[in-house]
């Protein structure tokens, strides 16, 4: 791979991980299209997720100070049950990531990705549609009952191109939370996640496959989906707050076709 080839897939990592439109699925049909072959992609991919947990850490920085001060309190406050939401909302992809990491990374290099990308867009697609139409009553507050149940379609998530930010979203406004809420509990739950497997890919020697990839194309995919990220993070809040993800349900719809469709043709 190189170093343009990464700053590509950095952009295209940075600016789909908070649009509803799958970030593993368009870094997939990424490298397809660029004909880039990794012998390890689940590191490469997690780095550049890295990235962007950094990315939302900047952006909701005042957000994320607060709930730090709030949690280590001497009281229970909001921002410690907000906090305890969080991490309840972790369980459900912590599950996934120990029982089905490995069948994760096998199907990142099966000769179906495309097909399979393409059918898991075309479902995120029907949940953002569904979501545009279903108006439930709105609540004040995410519930813990809530934010287990957004978890459990953030694990739903690991599969290649069924969105996360997406589906979380979508979870959350169906289950009548408010939008700019939903927003910013999607974009906060995966922040330890996703800190919590890059410190476990460092420690198991994961990484050591970066060293085939290039330390330059490494951070130059990192950097650029980091830049990219911190625009598309508070872009996305903006877009939420309006409600216009139907635009996103026909997006996911047409690339889910066009994926399904050149792995069929």
């Amino acid at each position: 791979m190189t170093t343009l080839e990464a700053i590509v897939l950095g952009i295209v990592q940075g600016l789909t991980e908070f649009l509803p439109v799958s970030s593993s699925g368009h870094l997939q049909i990424a490298k397809e299209l660029m004909g880039v072959q990794l012998t390890d992609n689940l590191s490469f991919d997690v780095a550049l997720h890295a990235a962007t947990v950094l990315s939302t850490l900047v952006v909701l920085r005042s957000e994320v100070a607060r709930l730090f001060r709030g949690f280590f309190s001497l009281h229970y406050n909001d921002d410690m049950a907000y906090v305890f939401k969080i991490l309840l909302s972790m369980i459900p992809i912590g599950v996934v990531g120990l029982l089905f990491k490995e069948r994760i990374n096998e199907m990142l290099s099966s000769p179906y990705i495309l097909l399979i990308v393409g059918c898991m867009l075309l479902l995120t697609a029907a949940l953002l549609a569904f979501t545009y139409f279903y108006k439930p009553r709105q609540k004040e507050r995410i519930s813990y009952r809530d934010a287990f149940i957004i978890g459990i379609a953030q694990a739903c998530a690991a599969m290649p191109g069924l969105s996360r930010s997406g589906s979380t979203i979508a979870t959350g406004l169906l289950l009548g939370n408010r939008r700019q809420s939903v927003a910013q509990f999607s974009f906060l739950m995966v922040l330890l996640p996703i800190i919590g497997e890059t410190l476990l890919e460092i420690a198991g020697g994961d990484f050591a496959g970066a060293g085939r990839i290039g330390l330059l194309p490494l951070a130059a995919g990192f950097v650029s989906a980091f830049a990219v990220g911190c625009l598309a993070c508070k872009f996305m809040i903006g877009i939420v707050k309006r409600g216009k993800l139907i635009w996103f349900a026909a997006y996911c719809a047409l690339v889910g076709l066009v994926a399904v469709g050149s792995w069929i043709f």
